[in-house]
């Protein structure tokens, strides 16, 4: 599951919504949002993400948030590391053989570690 689809998943419960009905209201089959929900498609375009925001009714904020999820729930991730130090390829080459046995506490880790110190390798390049 993606970050975009748990969130539409848990708005959509929360409000009592089923699936088919959401598929129906926005003109879409059931089978593509489900997919969408569970990250077998791709992030959808920028036109269905704002049906989907306008069909959840929701404020700036989790709009945006909606948006920014969007970004980071592509599930097929290719990362080209040619150019880059050896280590860029190692590290990306071990996440890809280990990242299903990971557990949710150290994706979360590893998560916060790559944005920690890429944030910092940036304030530090301007």
């Amino acid at each position: 599951m993606t970050p975009l689809g748990a969130k539409i998943r848990k708005i959509r419960k929360d409000r009592d919504i089923s699936l088919k009905q959401m598929a129906a209201d926005l003109n879409i089959s059931s089978a593509y949002l489900s997919a969408l929900e569970h990250g077998h498609r791709g992030t959808p375009t920028w036109f269905m993400l704002q049906r989907i925001i306008t069909y959840f009714n929701v404020i700036w904020d989790e709009a945006e948030e909606l948006q920014r999820l969007a970004e980071i729930s592509d599930p097929k991730v290719t990362i080209d590391t040619s150019g880059m130090p050896p280590k860029a390829t190692e590290l990306t080459n071990r996440l890809a053989q280990n990242i299903e046995s990971l557990e949710e506490e150290d994706l979360a880790y590893l998560t916060q570690e790559i944005e920690q110190r890429g944030a910092r390798a940036r304030a530090k390049n301007r």
